[in-house]
């Protein structure tokens, strides 16, 4: 091998908001009109014209094309019809007429990632979305999502404090577990959006968010352990991105501590673990190696340092594109600050290999794009001697742990 096939598994697109028109249900069309007319975007990226590389395919491919990245699983960034924000980072709606409206944009949403993907299909993995608050209308997407051919699975939401949304340990989501795992889709949670809203834009609030909110979206790991999903469904392939890596092994000891704990009959603490957690045939940490993986979106050379607590097998590597906290412009540079110490065929297995296993990516098929443009194995083994001076990624920050 001369060269590694690069997929990044968490980068974001979205179509520009009237682009979706032609996407939304006849029936939503003029009241689409009429709230786009005075829909204000709040975030200045979407509003520049940069913001293109959201929807501009050739321009897109062109940008990973230099960065080297052969393939990339794509979740939402741009804003869907009816939504106030972008759909990672808007609130729960608040009457069943918004979460209606909500809706049509998501399908219409899911509909234009689908064509976008057939655009470049061998190089693109769509992640479909849904809402929780109508568990039937969720279960209704999945096999829309399946049916439209996004083999990036569905994006789960994170369910926040006090919004009245079952938490995902309920019982209630037993319908959306089934048809994900019957539809063979990938069950992704991404981080940002599992938290409290900050209440004051750009205040206290928001940097509390920030440390916060990556703990937020690894609660949804044992949620799904202790309820029994992941025993329940075997099959079911849970991944975990954007939310940092070095956290998994000392949580996964911990969890194994709670669940023999729940199992001990002479344990104190076994009363409250319940029927479930307190029986479960595998520790929490095998579950995690049979059925979970994590998007480990620009990752540092402190979580690399973590892998085979993480497993290797189960790492993937993200560049973010094209957030500024991610890797880009400087995704050849993050690769070498990260892996350039790491066997070769660890590399490979985290930066692609992994990925193209868990979103059906045909290797083969990427074979003459990464003979152009991956980046071979000797520039990756070149430690890199400088940050470049102009990157803002947090993959090249020099602190020994991550908050973010």
């Amino acid at each position: 091998m001369d060269r590694y096939a690069v997929i990044s598994a968490d980068c974001h697109a979205g179509a520009d908001l009237l682009g979706y028109r032609e996407y939304l249900d006849p029936q939503y069309r003029d009241e689409f009109d009429s709230w786009a007319k005075t829909f204000v975007n709040p975030f200045g990226d979407l509003t520049e014209p940069e913001a293109e590389r959201n929807w501009n395919s050739e321009r897109r491919n062109a940008d990973l094309d230099r960065e080297g990245t052969a393939a990339e699983v794509i979740f939402p960034n741009t804003v869907p019809p009816f939504f106030p924000q972008a759909s990672l980072a808007a609130p729960p709606p608040e009457t069943t007429r918004e979460l209606e409206l909500r809706w049509a944009g998501l399908r219409a949403h899911n509909r234009w990632l689908s064509d976008f993907c057939s655009l470049s299909p061998e190089r693109r993995a769509g992640v479909g979305q849904i809402l929780l608050p109508d568990l039937d209308e969720a279960v209704a997407e999945v096999a829309q999502i399946a049916k439209l051919g996004l083999r990036g699975g569905v994006l789960l939401p994170g369910v926040a404090p006090g919004t009245g949304i079952p938490a995902l340990y309920a019982e209630h989501w037993e319908p959306l577990w089934a048809a994900c795992d019957e539809a063979g889709l990938v069950v992704n949670h991404h981080g940002g959006n599992a938290g409290p809203t900050p209440t004051d834009g750009w205040g206290s609030s928001f940097a509390v968010w920030v440390y916060e909110t990556h703990w937020w979206a690894h609660r949804a790991l044992w949620h799904l352990i202790f309820s029994g999903v992941l025993d329940r469904h075997p099959d079911l392939t849970v991944v975990f991105t954007e939310q940092g890596a070095g956290w998994i092994p000392a949580t996964l000891d911990s969890l194994d501590v709670a669940a023999a704990r729940y199992g001990r009959a002479n344990s104190a603490i076994a009363r409250f673990a319940g029927p479930t957690a307190g029986s479960l045939p595998l520790r929490p940490s095998e579950y995690w190696s049979r059925q979970c993986y994590v998007g480990a979106s620009f990752m540092r050379p402190v979580e690399c340092a973590e892998r085979h607590g993480i497993g290797v097998d189960r790492i993937m590597w993200g560049s973010d594109y094209p957030h500024f906290e991610g890797t880009s412009p400087y995704t050849r540079e993050a690769l070498r600050h990260t892996f350039s110490c790491v066997p070769v065929d660890e590399v490979a297995a985290m930066v692609g290999g992994n990925a193209a296993a868990v979103y059906g990516f045909d290797l083969d098929a990427l074979a003459p794009l990464v003979d152009r443009i991956g980046p071979t194995v000797a520039e990756v083994a070149e430690p890199l001697a400088a940050v470049p001076a102009e990157a803002r990624s947090t993959v090249f920050e020099p602190d020994p742990i991550r908050t973010w």
